[in-house]
């Protein structure tokens, strides 16, 4: 999956606010969709596009942290960047332990402003490809039999051919085919690079 032009999602419940935001980042060159309830955007964004969320903390019916909330329960990857009026040290910590990019308080610099979110625009493209490569992982080790994975497992765990033969119940030359045909499959073109494979899809032990 291509990695689209971001989009940079305002919310915040206070109208004048939400289009002097929009007018500011549109005038920068982002692209933006503004909405003026949290409820309008969680059901509209999509999860695969790219870009970052500038998040008003204090709205009624759903709290900025709520929103987070709901979006890490989700398995979300958009940078969150917090933008309150009434901020205190303790949110701001909470906050940003969940995972926010930045947590500002209005009112704030343009420059700032614009810092904050395409730092969290960086970090969305970086996430970005991890995810597609680990993806690209997930597919590669679709395509093992039962058997093969089998000894995927045995040999990033670091055993010889002939142990996995005498583990597995079976000789050493159909462990070297089995073998063979693993690091094809995972497109590995060393043990090294096999192990990195797996452990980057939490498989190698």
């Amino acid at each position: 999956m291509t990695l689209t032009e971001p989009t940079i999602y305002l919310v915040d419940d206070d109208p004048s606010v939400l289009k002097a935001l929009a007018r500011l980042l549109g005038t920068e060159g982002f692209r933006v969709e503004a909405f003026a309830c949290p409820q309008a955007f969680l059901s509209s964004y999509d999860p695969w596009q790219a870009g970052c969320l500038v998040l008003d903390l204090t709205m009624p019916g759903l709290t900025g942290m709520e929103v987070q909330q709901r979006l890490n329960a989700s398995g979300g990857h958009l940078p969150i960047v917090f933008l309150t009026g009434q901020g205190d040290i303790p949110t701001a910590v909470r906050a940003i332990k969940a995972g926010a990019m930045d947590f500002l308080t209005k009112p704030i610099l343009d420059e700032e402003l614009f810092a904050a979110i395409r730092a969290a625009l960086a970090k969305n493209a970086v996430d970005h490809v991890s995810r597609v490569e680990l993806g690209l992982i997930r597919d590669r080790l679709a395509l093992l039999t039962p058997r093969e994975t089998e000894v995927l497992k045995q040999v990033v765990a670091g055993k010889l051919n002939k142990q996995i033969a005498a583990e597995l119940g079976t000789v050493e030359k159909t462990i070297k085919v089995h073998r063979a045909r693993v690091m094809q499959k995972m497109q590995a073109k060393s043990l090294a690079e096999l192990v990195r494979l797996t452990e980057q899809v939490g498989l190698a032990s």
